[in-house]
């Protein structure tokens, strides 16, 4: 009994000592952050953001990847296969990873079982926009249009079951009205279109959407989270208008499941550092975000919900994607 009490002892000081050193070591090379969308969207610009930071704290380069496809689909799969060691991570926004396993008939990953979360990284503000001819200014005034005319107030979107496309459909299933839906292969020419006076209205990130917004090419009509946003405080939220109509996008960093206990403690550490930095957060602000730092039973938690919620959404609007 004392042999094998001796024995257990040694085999968990020698795994301590290992995890330990793991910790010490980390990262002895390079890491690679995939970015399942096209560089120069939001979630990239966050994303380099972020990277600067993590690599000048890790003392190691990290290389941002983009590995766009499938609305994030292809390369949240990458990373969900990838060696669990923490030289590959995952940076996503909440779309991608809450929304699409309801769109999609097959994603190639679970939200849950494939990933350990890092932590949340920042939210991000999102607008309903319009050009600035088009007559409403508000969400109320919109409304009263668009029950005077239904179908022929033209909503345009980054495509079909994007969050952009949801938020409209919780527009819509709210106030009672009918939009008609335009949807592209993307966000950026989705507001060109808005700008341009060929589609009235969309709902737009502030990364992509501020320098219309500032040049007086788009109107803002609302904010869409569920919060007014600190850099617009007098833009009123759509739910100050429509019940229960209200979305707070976030990012977040994940590394694959079973990545080792260390590692994960190691960048659950430095991103918490990184996100206390102040040029960081006046970094984040200036794109729209606001830091979001939570503890990781929190962001679980989170993520939990948004599949259910989102679940709801997608199934009210009866939008798929194949």
């Amino acid at each position: 009994m004392q042999m094998l009490r001796t024995r257990w002892l040694a085999m968990a000081a020698l795994s301590f000592a290992t995890a330990a050193a793991a910790q010490d070591t980390y990262p002895a090379k390079p890491v690679m952050v995939v970015v399942p969308q096209a560089p120069g969207g939001a979630n990239d610009v966050v994303a380099r953001i972020l990277t600067t930071k993590l690599a000048a704290k890790l003392g190691r380069q990290v290389v941002v990847e983009n590995r766009p496809g499938a609305g994030g689909n292809i390369g949240t799969a990458y990373v969900a296969k990838a060696a669990a060691d923490g030289y590959t991570l995952l940076f996503t926004v909440s779309s991608a990873h809450v929304i699409n396993p309801a769109l999609y008939e097959r994603t190639g990953f679970d939200p849950v079982r494939d990933f350990v979360p890092i932590g949340s990284v920042a939210t991000a503000g999102y607008v309903l926009v319009a050009n600035p001819s088009f007559p409403a200014g508000s969400v109320r005034e919109l409304v009263d249009l668009a029950r005077r005319k239904p179908d022929t107030i033209t909503f345009a979107t980054a495509g079909n079951g994007t969050l952009n496309h949801l938020i409209g459909e919780m527009i819509q299933h709210s106030a009672g009205i009918r939009l008609v839906h335009v949807p592209y292969k993307g966000a950026a020419s989705a507001a060109a279109d808005v700008v341009g006076g060929q589609v009235a209205l969309s709902v737009q990130s502030l990364p992509s959407a501020q320098a219309f917004i500032r040049a007086g090419k788009l109107k803002v009509l609302a904010v869409t989270n569920e919060k007014r946003l600190p850099s617009m405080p007098g833009v009123p939220t759509v739910g100050e208008t429509l019940r229960e109509v209200g979305a707070t996008p976030w990012y977040g960093l994940f590394a694959p499941a079973n990545t080792p206990p260390a590692v994960v403690a190691r960048l659950r550490g430095v991103l918490r550092n990184v996100l206390e930095d102040a040029e960081v957060r006046e970094t984040l602000a200036r794109q729209g975000c606001e830091p979001f730092v939570s503890e990781p039973r929190q962001f679980e938690a989170l993520i939990r919900s948004d599949l259910a919620r989102w679940a709801e959404v997608v199934r009210t609007a009866g939008a798929t994607v194949n």
